[in-house]
């Protein structure tokens, strides 16, 4: 049977810079908290916490005095670096480059938007931890709307400006720039496509990497809302295609009659891992 990763899965660059930075740490320090988890994926966060990263909610946050925290990624609202320098909290911030610009463009929108009444727009998923924190940069005034059937949100009267949470599909963001503007009225309406091409631009790859093989092992976390757009792709290309988080997911039937398996991921799924699926079909062990 035929065997083969993705070469191109695996963490993205924001993500990867964010895992070696607390694995540095860890090595100095032996403990370290991290606001939210690091990654969305089960097996590389319990990995972390097996070297002493500890995984905090924001609740827990807003209790901490004298203490480091590492910022994940996805980015914070301006109130968690509020709370740090009125508590003695040293920030490690792992904030994705890309994210951050993101970040300082929304701000700087709402900011000179306020005469004029403009709406920020951002085309993302609720309660998205990246999107929480681009919300927070307006104040908490942003938009979120997730297709287009939310348009009736936005006040097509007044100017919008449409952002896009770094990880959503370009197909869809250019689906709702064109419903938006044909509802749009005299009101200025700007299009700011923020998606981040090194996730955006594994969709052909990755839809390329499905046809090419019998069966394909999609590996990475429930809360990934990556693996869940891209893992959609391997499904449209290849409805043998399985969602798997772990080697204890795998099922023996699924390989009768099989003669290749591709493995791949999602932007927050470890090289690690997908390594650890392909050793465990070449040792026969399922």
């Amino acid at each position: 049977m035929i065997i083969a990763i993705d070469h191109n899965s695996g963490f993205c660059f924001g993500v990867d810079a964010a895992v070696k930075k607390a694995e540095e740490i860890l090595q100095r320090d032996g403990s370290l908290y991290c606001l939210g988890d690091i990654v969305h994926n089960e097996a590389e966060v319990n990995r972390l916490y097996q070297i002493g990263l500890q995984t905090i909610d924001h609740d827990q946050y807003f209790t901490l005095k004298d203490a480091t925290v590492l910022l994940r990624a996805h980015g914070e609202p301006p109130s968690t670096y509020e709370y740090a320098r009125l508590n003695n909290i040293h920030l490690i911030d792992a904030t994705c480059p890309i994210v951050l610009k993101l970040q300082q463009r929304i701000r700087k929108s709402h900011e000179a938007g306020k005469d004029s009444k403009s709406q920020v727009v951002i085309y993302g998923k609720k309660g998205h931890a990246e999107v929480n924190g681009l919300v927070g940069q307006t104040d908490g005034d942003a938009i979120v709307i997730e297709n287009p059937e939310e348009i009736s949100k936005i006040d097509l009267s007044l100017p919008v400006e449409l952002y896009a949470q770094t990880t959503k599909d370009l197909e869809g963001f250019h689906q709702l720039s064109l419903e938006l503007k044909k509802g749009a009225n005299q009101a200025p309406f700007k299009v700011h496509d923020t998606i981040c091409r090194q996730v955006s631009n594994r969709i052909p790859g990755i839809r390329d990497f499905a046809s090419r093989y019998s069966l394909i092992l999609f590996v990475s976390g429930h809360q990934s809302s990556n693996g869940k757009m891209l893992f959609g792709i391997c499904k449209s290309v290849n409805p043998n295609s399985k969602f798997v988080t772990s080697t204890e997911d795998l099922r023996k039937e699924w390989f009768d009659g099989i003669d290749s398996v591709g493995i791949c991921g999602a932007t927050s799924t470890p090289k690690t891992l997908l390594e650890k699926f392909a050793d465990t079909l070449r040792q026969g062990i399922i």
